[in-house]
């Protein structure tokens, strides 16, 4: 070896050292910066004439973990998925209020059925009355604001829709800007690696939003994709979509029809100008954006459901009268005679009956107004086992006939108009068709109609009589509307007094046991959309069972969304150690590789000092 050869390979050796040198004073300079990954110079040798072996420095690369920093990314979406869940729950869990306490759904509750009972034993005590109406107000008023509470939650869940949808738009365009840089670059350098810190900065921005699929391609540009296999980001990235709605009410929920949708939906546009809804499409399986639609469009919903079907239960249970139906012959024929007069639309008609193989069957026949609301789905009332026909009363008794016998003239029932009241008879044969009942309940309009049954309370100032409608059901929102019957705020005595010919003494506990009755042990269907119970087997029992599953519901959905927060803490938080330690600088760590370097350049220079000392050597000779 030539002692030129011989000084290249030293100068080579310097060279290298000082940019490693350069590599370990980036990674102490930068130890606490977020997101920064260590990085390690990356030695290769080299020729150095015939015999010489020089060294030089290929390039930067970064001390990653690939398969650990895909986990950190898949537990990450889980932990922003599982912790703002568990954010709404717990806020959720504060409108129930803390069982036991003054400001909790169920003491306000006892408290109103507890002055009814005071009521029952001092029917003739004004203050009695005051306390009821009073106890009422404070009732129907707790359920309005927490209607009002709710809906503010699914604002917020909008809202914050539409910050995470900006959120990931600005952090898909960063990505998609540095992999165009990486497309154009041709060294591996500090710049390169510095790059990739950033795009994975963003990259992991993106996945606590949604749950995303990265995948390499050349030039150490990525391909961004949703699980579901939708491309967000290449060298181009698609933009998301959020059309906001602003403010949430009861009857605004999401829908796959734009003309009937009344929240905002989430869509994707890409660069080649194609649009999808990525909300239709079922996109968003965790991350942020996925908690916040189920918040929004699901457990709230369901939440508001519940407390309107507490509201309905309440008014219905007070208002709701049966009207027997009056048995009748016609020859061979048996049935019933119905007066339907005070039928209003959402009140309904049970009819059974047992057809010729000996089965017992149900039919619900429910009044509506609205012709578009035609026809009724079977969920349109809490019993599985009825059949539900919808009938259109404006057309007067001959319409009604007429509508009963197209929807049941098959299973051997005859309808017809008996002077005013409503006819069924069954088919004249023995062990054939036989007619079991024939009632109606109807919705009580007064407070003084005879009967002990009142309404105390109403959907605003309009009677609540679950009509049903083209655009959903009057128990929407009901809780948010619910109030006590301004007529018997006027005249408490109406609590007592039930009809004035003859007029009901003062001192008759008739109506305030039927209150308290109906309220306390009255048995009541409730509608399982609402998240108690199945459509196989609905809940049923008394209204202050039903409150308390739902106070038991919401409460074990709350204690496993944080105990899910929790779990997902842990984990992200174990992979995220292991992560840093793999990655991060570690001072200690860089300190030694300085001392070796320095060791390293006094090597290499003592080499060069050797060599020029040969030289002047020759030089002399």
């Amino acid at each position: 070896m030539s002692l030129t050869q011989a000084l290249n390979t030293a100068v080579s050796g310097l060279r290298v050292t000082q940019s490693s040198m350069a590599v370990v004073a980036s990674n102490v300079a930068n130890a606490e910066t977020p997101g920064y990954v260590r990085k390690r110079p990356v030695q290769i040798t080299t020729a150095a004439g015939d015999l010489g072996v020089g060294v030089r420095l290929q390039g930067v690369d970064r001390a990653l973990d690939v398969y650990l920093q895909r986990q950190l990314r898949t537990e990450g979406s889980g932990y922003s998925y599982a912790s703002t869940r568990s954010s709404f729950y717990q806020r959720l869990q504060q409108l129930y209020g803390q069982p036991g306490s003054e400001s909790a759904l169920e003491t306000i509750y006892n408290n109103f059925t507890g002055a009814l009972q005071a009521l029952a034993t001092s029917p003739d005590s004004n203050s009695a009355r005051y306390a009821v109406l009073s106890s009422a107000q404070v009732l129907a008023q707790h359920l309005n604001g927490m209607t009002a509470d709710l809906q503010e939650l699914r604002t917020d869940a909008e809202l914050g829709l539409g910050e995470s949808v900006q959120q990931a738009n600005q952090a898909m365009q960063q990505i998609a800007r540095i992999n165009r840089q990486l497309g154009t670059s041709t060294s591996n350098d500090a710049t390169k690696a510095a790059l990739l810190d950033e795009r994975d900065k963003y990259l992991d921005q993106l996945a606590s939003l949604m749950d995303i699929r990265v995948v390499e391609t050349n030039n150490d540009q990525v391909n961004v994709f949703t699980n579901s296999g939708t491309q967000l980001v290449g060298i181009q990235a698609s933009a998301l979509a959020f059309d906001a709605k602003g403010s949430v009410t009861p009857a605004a929920q999401w829908s796959s029809d734009p003309s009937l949708r009344a929240v905002g939906t989430i869509t994707l546009l890409t660069p080649n100008g194609e649009s999808v809804d990525l909300v239709a499409n079922g996109t968003f399986r965790s991350g942020r954006i996925a908690a916040l639609l189920e918040m929004r469009d699901g457990v709230l919903v369901e939440a508001q459901a519940q407390l309107d079907e507490i509201a309905a239960a309440m008014a219905r249970a007070l208002s709701d009268k049966t009207v027997a139906g009056t048995a009748v012959t016609s020859g061979p024929q048996q049935g019933f005679d119905l007066d339907i007069a005070a039928m209003l639309p959402g009140n309904g008609i049970d009819l059974t009956y047992t057809d010729g193989s000996g089965a017992t069957r149900t039919v619900t026949i429910v009044r509506v107004d609205d012709p578009a609301a035609l026809p009724l789905a079977a969920a349109a009332t809490a019993n599985p086992n009825d059949t539900v026909v919808g009938v259109d009363f404006s057309g007067g008794m001959a319409s009604i006939v007429s509508q009963l016998g197209t929807a049941l003239g098959t299973a051997g029932l005859q309808f017809s108009n008996s002077g005013g009241l409503l006819r069924v008879l069954d088919d004249g044969a023995v062990g054939q068709i036989d007619i079991a009942s024939f009632a109606a309940t109807v919705t009580e309009s007064s407070l003084a109609g005879g009967g002990p049954e009142l309404p105390f309370f109403l959907d605003g100032t309009d009677l609540y009589t679950g009509e049903i409608s083209s655009l959903g059901t009057q128990a929407l929102g009901l809780a948010g509307r619910i109030a006590v019957n301004r007529s018997l705020i006027a005249d408490p005595t109406r609590l007592v007094v039930y009809q004035t010919t003859p007029p009901t003494p003062a001192g008759d506990v008739t109506r305030p046991n039927f209150l308290y009755d109906r309220l306390t042990r009255g048995t009541l269907d409730y509608a399982p959309q609402a998240g108690i119970g199945t459509a196989i087997s609905p809940f049923s029992g008394s209204l202050p069972s039903y409150m308390r599953q739902v106070v038991s519901q919401q409460g074990e959905a709350a204690s496993a969304a944080e105990s899910l927060a929790l779990g997902q803490e842990i984990v992200f938080n174990s992979l995220n150690e292991r992560f840093s330690t793999g990655s991060a600088v570690n001072i200690d760590e860089e300190m030694a590789n300085l001392l070796n370097l320095q060791n390293q350049y006094g090597a290499n220079a003592r080499v060069m000092t050797t060599i020029k000392e040969m030289l002047d050597l020759l030089m002399q000779m």
